[in-house]
């Protein structure tokens, strides 16, 4: 089975012009039609983006029947966090808090999708959609908390699993964590290993990957890309990264 992961950070669907356009966020979701879609930054009942719920409404127009929220910042009203679009069904879903003592809230959102290899016996898939500190030393321990959840460590090394996101890893010192320490692959680096990261950020002129995806067990990674459209450029100060996996 092949199916397409789209990862994106979509800065509230407020572009790098400071207009509110959920409409382009929504056409570059149409361009690439992931399965699964792993979003970063999204408003739920927050006045700079009309008190929408901006998962819901991209859930709805670009036809996703399953998604979850994990909502980690709290504004004065409303508040953001990460979003998981999927096609497949969400089994299990929790919000897991990776907020350091002192520091701007942040979080991972587990699920768990239900993925039709076989009508008789479905595949369940571990999906980690992370958005992760700006400092440096918050980062590791952010790591260390998430890899001792309860989710994470249920799980064998060799059990497949997805860990996804905007790691804020401007010098690409949290990759090694998780292929060198956790044997992940990371599918948005030009070949193998870590070091040549898939450049995202900023993006009208992008000189740093801060947007990736891993995997890990019998999983394939078939090909990773970042988004190349010219909307891209303007609906968000991320590009989205995109990547066709086989199981």
């Amino acid at each position: 089975m092949e199916f397409r992961i789209l990862s994106y950070n979509i800065h509230r669907a407020i572009g790098v012009d400071r207009r509110f356009r959920p409409e382009r966020i929504a056409a570059v979701l149409a361009h690439y039609d992931a399965d699964i879609v792993l979003l970063q930054e999204v408003d739920v009942g927050v006045p700079r983006s009309r008190e929408l719920n901006l998962a819901r409404e991209l859930a709805e127009s670009c036809n996703y029947p399953y998604s979850a929220v994990g909502l980690n910042v709290q504004l004065r009203k409303g508040m953001y966090g990460n979003a998981t679009l999927s096609r497949y069904p969400i089994v299990r879903e929790r919000n897991i808090d990776l907020t350091l003592d002192g520091r701007k809230a942040r979080g991972c959102l587990f699920t768990e999708l239900e993925l039709p290899v076989d009508a008789s016996s479905p595949v369940l898939l571990p999906v980690f959609n992370l958005h992760l500190g700006l400092s440096f030393k918050e980062r590791p321990q952010q790591v260390g908390r998430l890899v001792r959840t309860p989710e994470f460590t249920a799980l064998a090394q060799g059990d497949r699993c997805v860990v996804a996101g905007d790691f804020n890893d401007w010098w690409t010192r949290i990759a090694p964590l998780f292929t060198e320490a956790l044997g992940f692959a990371c599918a948005t680096n030009h070949g193998v290993g870590y070091q040549n990261a898939m450049l995202t950020y900023p993006s009208f002129s992008p000189s740093t990957g801060l947007d990736k995806v891993f995997c890990r067990g019998p999983i394939t990674v078939l090909g990773g890309r970042r988004c190349r459209l010219r909307v891209s450029k303007v609906a968000s100060d991320h590009l989205p990264v995109i990547v066709d996996l086989q199981l």
